[in-house]
């Protein structure tokens, strides 16, 4: 099963170019998405006039050295082991979901446009690592839904109370989920049953990739910008000379009020 090309199997139903459409069609709605989300919450517009601000009352200008130490550390830091988050069960969690995430995504692409068909054999590691990527997904998703999801919110909510925000996590899941399923049922020959999830599996994907307005999925591409720039102004000065709302992280997000979290 690890080793098996779940894609290759499907082009024996679908044609190639249709799941490679469908792939573009994906990246289209998540570019999309992203910019009517920035349209509709002004994210890029709180983003710059607070940069611009900052500008105005810094005590000392940066040199490019600093400026490129600063994006360094906010690479390291704040995106590649997401050290801002304090709880470590919280941290681990995301760091399986994020890294399963990227190697889901990536080895997709590689197996839909670079292996689409049994005519052009997939190496074995390109499957297994799809199927990795979907199972750290699951590890890390399932972890924090069912677990961290419910100690972090003070009022002790469910683990079945559904929000918006939590469209991103459910469909993520579900995508990884199902393709897992899917993958599975495919090299045990189950007709019908492949054919639910496969379909399943379609419909979580699309909610994924199409519902970005929606969800927190456009978050991941502010959040590496929102940080860099908290770490510019904090060394530059113009820190202190820029009013502190009580919600601090919100004034150095992007325009979307947050509460701290209570038990981090």
């Amino acid at each position: 099963m690890f080793a098996s090309n779940p894609f290759a199997e499907l082009a024996t139903l679908i044609p190639p170019t249709a799941t490679q459409a469908y792939v573009v069609l994906m990246f289209v709605l998540v570019v999309g998405g992203t910019v009517l989300d920035m349209i509709h919450k002004k994210s890029a517009k709180y983003f710059f006039e607070n940069a611009k601000k900052a500008k105005a009352t810094r005590e000392r200008e940066l040199g490019a050295g600093e400026m490129t130490g600063i994006a360094v550390r906010t690479v390291a830091e704040d995106v590649l082991t997401s050290a801002e988050f304090c709880n470590p069960r919280r941290r681990i969690s995301h760091l399986f979901t994020m890294y399963g995430f990227v190697l889901f995504l990536v080895t997709t692409i590689a197996l839909v446009f670079g292996y689409p068909t049994h005519a052009s054999p997939a190496p074995a590691i390109l499957a297994q690592l799809w199927h990795l990527g979907a199972l750290m997904v699951c590890f890390g998703g399932y972890w924090f839904w069912f677990f961290i999801r419910v100690d972090v919110a003070a009022e002790g909510n469910p683990w079945y109370r559904l929000v918006r925000a939590d469209l991103f996590i459910l469909s993520l899941l579900g995508t990884t989920t199902f393709g897992l399923i899917w993958a599975f049922l495919q090299t045990q020959g189950y007709g019908f049953w492949t054919g639910v999830f496969l379909g399943l599996f379609i419909i979580a994907s699309t909610v994924l990739f199409g519902g970005v307005m929606w969800s927190k999925f456009a978050h991941m591409f502010f959040k590496p910008a929102a940080a860099f720039q908290k770490r510019v102004i904090m060394a530059d000065g113009s820190r202190d000379n820029l009013p502190m709302p009580t919600d601090e992280p919100a004034q150095f997000g992007l325009g979307i009020k947050r509460e701290l979290p209570r038990h981090y």
